[in-house]
């Protein structure tokens, strides 16, 4: 059997989800190829080989995606110090940290920090509720917008009364 024909299978993928699931649930901890493989009750060999096929990543840089992605989050949301957004986030390693964020993110964690909170002065003066309507996906027209238009399309079904002046 092929590994394409193994990379369709139905099973072998829920496999690979439920080891990718545990990854993002807890991106903060180790996940080796051992852990994984054994969740997804797999070798490991045959565990990494199917999950870059599945991803287009190896497990490995999937792992790190995902710190990173939390720490930008991190640096964006709160004013914890990068320091322990990087020991929060699984790092043992500030050096690794920042090496791997710049690879990842392009701009070192000070510089993201700096753009988000120069971003967030600049919404400052816009409601809320209007950054909030703004962000959300595919709004191109407000409800009360939609209304109308529903309102003229049932009014133009209508018959038109015809006035005997």
């Amino acid at each position: 059997m092929s590994n394409e024909t193994l990379i369709q299978s139905p099973e072998l993928l829920r496999r690979l989800l439920r080891a990718k699931d545990r990854m993002d649930a807890a991106s903060h901890e180790d996940w080796p190829v051992e852990r994984l493989a054994s969740v997804s009750h797999v070798s490991q060999a045959h565990f990494a080989r199917a999950f870059k096929e599945a991803f287009g990543t190896p497990p490995h840089r999937y792992l790190l995606t995902r710190r990173i992605e939390r720490a930008v989050a991190l640096l964006r949301d709160s004013e914890l110090p990068i320091t322990d957004i990087a020991f929060q986030t699984g790092w043992r390693s500030l050096g690794t940290f920042g090496r791997v964020f710049r690879e990842i993110a392009g701009e070192k964690p000070s510089t993201v920090r700096m753009q988000a909170r120069a971003a967030a002065q600049e919404l400052s003066s816009v409601p809320a509720c209007i950054v909030s309507a703004a962000h959300r996906p595919d709004l191109k027209t407000s409800v009360l917008e939609k209304r109308r238009q529903s309102a003229d399309g049932i009014k133009e079904t209508q018959p038109k009364e015809i006035d005997n002046e």
